[in-house]
């Protein structure tokens, strides 16, 4: 058991078929960047808390992706501030922070995404634990 998040583009109009952008096996912080955008886009009056319970309503959660807001993952990502100051993201099956590790292959995501997107694909992340 663990984090595993993914990202992919479904196509129009069936959105049936869908091509896999990246995959993350316990990414923290990018989890936590995810959930606090999911927060903002469905205005929730919930508190973010950097310390995830199993119970957690972001698992299995479908959030599709603007290129604002890869834009802002790349900015937040080269500036290696993923964590939004409140420091590591932590959950029972989430290991430990890999923002080091994954740098690159988050960078390489960005690329792709910011492509898909100027072709009128739908981006979206998605994670389960």
């Amino acid at each position: 058991m663990g984090l595993d998040q993914y990202a992919y583009i479904k196509f129009q109009p069936e959105y049936e078929n869908w091509l896999m952008l990246a995959e993350w096996r316990k990414h923290p912080n990018l989890q936590g960047w995810m959930e606090r955008l999911w927060r903002r886009k469905i205005n929730s009056s919930e508190p973010y808390e950097k310390d995830t319970l199993m119970g957690d309503e972001f698992n299995g959660v479908e959030l599709e992706l603007t290129l604002e807001d890869i834009n802002n993952l790349e900015q937040d990502i080269r500036l290696e501030r993923l964590d939004g100051g409140l420091g590591t993201t932590t959950g029972f099956f989430f290991g430990n922070k890999s923002d080091d590790e994954y740098r690159w292959h988050d960078l390489s995501f960005c690329d792709r995404a910011k492509v898909a997107l100027k072709n009128n694909q739908a981006v979206y992340y998605n994670s389960s634990w």
